[in-house]
């Protein structure tokens, strides 16, 4: 920092003290002071004047010089590499500082823990699909004393893994621009229920797993199509997913005057109790989930995701090798958070 441009900086209390001294030089004039005594009083006036702005110049000086050094080290994400403030002004303008360099370091971190995040899913994604694709190339190579029936009904099994994981990573990329793409209206449940089951109607045979739909009742609730349908496939796969052959999922609805519920229970292994708050969580499978089949651990935390943004909740009970309910919360006065 310059002389001058500390003149600058102090340009109205330089005016203002011009001004001072001709109103006193004006007042001694008129009261008939003599012409020595004028200019004994401007000068001294003047002479601490300048002895003021000289020493502020100074002590500003040092202060100004370690900010520069600073801008050109390009060290000015040290907060603590600052030179400490001098007047109650720059106290306030690095508690600005310090406050927005708090703000900055936990958006940066939220963005590098997405990354993290989104790079262990496509990692663990690239797994999984890996394994239908590979299931699918032993079952050609193996083709050549097998029915045709028989192979294409194995290959169909492994197609449709890699279609819902490919559904699952779709989705998943577009939970974040979710408030461009959805549209409210009412949505009769029995028919997006009647639509899961009629996707997974092969499993259901398969590991011959009785389904129990709801009463022919319908009951319609506010939310967008396309995602709750995404919602209950999700929540339908798991069921199947984790119930043994011979077992049951049944749907059924509930209401009262604040919400209606949608519940899909099934018969499978269940949850270990230390674990279900932590179903919802990104990535997490469970100690059942490890031990008895393989899993992105994403299908429910999308469900959670995408539930809070049209303004539903979704709870799970379960016991242990007993059953499984997830339940779907449709309150009768919804709140959205698309973004």
């Amino acid at each position: 920092m310059t002389f001058l441009s500390y003149l600058k900086d102090k340009r109205y209390y330089v005016s203002w003290f011009a001004v001072v001294l001709l109103f006193v030089t004006v007042m001694l004039v008129v009261s008939g002071n003599g012409w020595s005594d004028v200019v004994y009083i401007d000068g001294s006036c003047l002479v601490f004047a300048i002895i003021y702005i000289v020493a502020g110049y100074y002590y500003r000086r040092s202060f100004y010089k370690e900010l520069a050094e600073l801008l050109h080290s390009g060290e000015l994400e040290r907060f603590e590499a600052l030179p400490d403030p001098q007047n109650e002004t720059q106290s306030l303008y690095f508690a600005l500082l310090r406050s927005q360099q708090d703000t900055y370091v936990k958006r940066l971190q939220q963005v590098q823990l997405e990354i993290r995040d989104h790079q262990d899913f496509v990692m663990s994604w690239i797994h999984e699909v890996k394994l239908p694709i590979t299931a699918s190339k032993l079952l050609l190579s193996g083709s050549d004393d097998k029915p045709v029936d028989e192979l294409v009904d194995k290959l169909e099994d492994e197609i449709s893994k890699i279609d819902s994981y490919v559904e699952q990573a779709l989705y998943y990329s577009r939970i974040d621009s979710f408030s461009k793409d959805y549209f409210i209206n009412e949505i009769g449940i029995s028919a997006v229920v009647k639509g899961s089951v009629k996707k997974y109607a092969k499993l259901f045979i398969t590991k011959r797993i009785r389904i129990l739909l709801a009463p022919s009742d319908d009951m319609f609730v506010a939310s967008d199509s396309k995602w709750l349908t995404f919602m209950i496939d999700q929540i339908m796969a798991n069921a199947l997913q984790y119930t043994a052959e011979g077992g049951e999922v049944a749907t059924f609805y509930e209401e009262d005057s604040r919400e209606r519920r949608l519940v899909i229970r099934d018969t499978g292994i269940g949850i270990r109790p230390e674990e279900v708050h932590r179903v919802f969580d990104k990535g997490f499978t469970g100690s059942n989930g490890r031990t008895h089949t393989k899993s992105t651990g994403m299908g429910l935390y999308l469900v959670k995701q995408l539930a809070a943004k049209l303004g539903h909740e979704v709870s799970i009970a379960s016991e242990e090798g007993v059953y499984t309910a997830v339940t779907i919360h449709f309150p009768k006065f919804r709140r959205l958070d698309p973004s």
